[in-house]
């Protein structure tokens, strides 16, 4: 059940480091929850926000880091950070099990971020007072 009194929050993120302003926005956000005092239980990764959770990412040194900021930022607050693995996989980014599975090279999923299915969002509405959707705005 959804924990009403402090209010819990999924948040979902759509569009991508750098293309969109949506993980900018929504770690914005996420900060601003948590500092008031309410708990976030997940953050899902879907579509292109799945490029927030690449280690590959290597951002000039005069800009923002954002996958490191909402790598740290999760594993501060411990909130499961999770990459939908359908996106993912579309996507090039791999955990060391779906390495192995599909014979690739490398994996480059940065941590704490998890690789799962849509069932992590399901459980993720139920659980919370409120589910925000941060879209990369066309």
């Amino acid at each position: 059940m959804a924990d009403t009194a402090s209010g819990t929050f999924t948040l979902v993120i759509t569009g991508a480091p750098y293309a969109s302003q949506a993980p900018q926005t929504a770690l914005g956000f996420a900060r601003a929850v948590v500092d008031a005092g309410h708990r976030i239980d997940r953050v899902f990764l879907y579509g292109d926000g799945v490029h927030l959770a690449s280690v590959l990412c290597a951002p000039p040194s005069d800009e923002t880091d954002w996958p490191e900021e909402w790598s740290r930022f999760l594993s501060e607050h411990s909130i499961p950070g999770v990459a939908c693995i359908a996106s993912a996989l579309r996507r090039g980014l791999v955990n060391q099990a779906e390495q192995k599975r599909y014979e690739l090279p490398a994996a480059n999923l940065r941590a704490p971020f998890e690789i799962a299915g849509l069932g992590e969002w399901v459980e993720g509405r139920m659980k919370s007072t409120r589910t925000l959707y941060f879209h990369a705005g066309d």
